[in-house]
């Protein structure tokens, strides 16, 4: 008995450094400047604040992933944005289940306070997250992702709430 209680204690021990290793990771991901491929990060901080002018969002288009940061809760992630009739947008799918609201929890954060900051090629852009939910630009939205990424992302699934769209419309100040 003494023998599986030590054996069970080692497989215990052994199981409990991957888990250090990816928490500590994540954690200390948390305060520096921006996101990993797999850890959201801490305040977009470097690159130069776009003034003036909204800027021609089409080149957006080929680039994979940006960087966005709620100013409230001051994290940021990587995720997907489309440009679409001059405007940018982001998305979460998965906002009908249960598991995917709490997953995902910047859309009900940015929901309340939509104040963000995008970081593209370097440069910050101060944006508002506007959620759309409904309208007939959806199709012409969706239809962006789509040809973009391998989403499944119709006018329907915005609509019935299971992925959440806003326009990173610019900032009122």
């Amino acid at each position: 008995m003494r023998i599986v209680s030590r054996i069970f204690v080692v497989i215990v021990c052994l199981l409990s450094i991957p888990f250090m290793a990816v928490s500590t990771a994540a954690l200390k991901q948390r305060f520096a400047d921006g996101p990993n491929r797999v850890f959201s990060g801490g305040p977009l901080v470097a690159g130069d604040i776009h003034f003036g002018a909204e800027p021609d969002w089409s080149f957006v288009n080929p680039i994979p992933t940006i960087e966005m940061q709620l100013l409230d809760p001051p994290t940021s992630r990587r995720i997907w944005t489309v440009e679409y009739e001059g405007k940018v947008y982001v998305w979460s799918g998965y906002m009908g289940s249960i598991v995917g609201r709490m997953w995902k929890r910047w859309p009900i954060q940015a929901e309340r306070n939509g104040k963000a900051i995008m970081r593209i090629n370097g440069t910050r852009y101060e944006r508002n997250l506007v959620r759309i939910q409904a309208g007939d630009e959806l199709d012409g939205i969706t239809a962006a992702i789509t040809n973009k990424y391998p989403s499944q992302t119709t006018r329907s699934s915005v609509e019935q709430g299971d992925v959440w769209l806003f326009e990173a419309a610019p900032r009122n100040n």
